[in-house]
């Protein structure tokens, strides 16, 4: 499992970036599949398993299901048209930011941890729940990325146990946060 982990992670760096704010239809498998085809949302998402591996304890469950409620409410706010500065630049931000997070692995409380991801999961979300009055199935649209969104989260707590249990420290989960945060500089730069 552990190799398959590794193989996801490294096979993200061929992907070339792509807006994952551009679908205009949908229902269950297409909001699924939108934080799955957004590079910066896979990122940030797999970044909040990663990082909640590395946390440890009841953060492997609480900090990637804050992210979601969060998310849920930055929805929300986009569905009715309520602003949120920065949207963008706040998306690009959560991968640069969360991948030095990781890279610096430094042990932070609970709470900061569930905040930290939490304001950057009011931007995703709000992202989203800006599109979903034009597809045709919003609330199935909605579960679906929400699911999409558990799933890719479950993804980046697999690896990072499996990175864990690979090299028996953390250096390798270090080395896939800088790689995170310079992807994420990248994305920033091209705002």
């Amino acid at each position: 499992m552990a190799r398959i982990g590794l193989l996801l992670l490294l096979s993200l760096c061929g992907i070339a970036p792509v807006s994952a704010h551009e679908i205009h239809s949908g229902g269950f498998m297409s909001g699924f599949n939108h934080p799955v085809l957004g590079f910066d949302h896979l990122l940030a998402m797999l970044s909040v398993g990663m990082l909640s591996t590395q946390l440890g304890g009841r953060a492997i469950w609480t900090v990637p299901l804050a992210f979601v409620v969060f998310m849920l409410f930055g929805g929300i706010l986009g569905l009715y048209a309520v602003a949120v500065p920065f949207v963008e630049i706040g998306i690009a931000l959560s991968v640069l930011l969360l991948g030095l997070a990781i890279a610096f692995d430094r042990q932070i409380p609970l709470l900061f941890a569930m905040t930290f991801v939490g304001v950057f999961a009011i931007f995703h979300g709000h992202a989203h729940g800006a599109e979903i009055p034009e597809l045709a199935s919003p609330v199935l649209y909605a579960l679906g990325f929400l699911f999409g969104t558990a799933v890719i989260h479950l993804g980046g707590v697999m690896i990072g146990l499996g990175m864990q249990k690979i090299t028996g420290q953390r250096n390798l989960m270090r080395v896939t946060g800088a790689a995170i945060a310079a992807m994420g500089g990248y994305l920033l730069a091209g705002l």
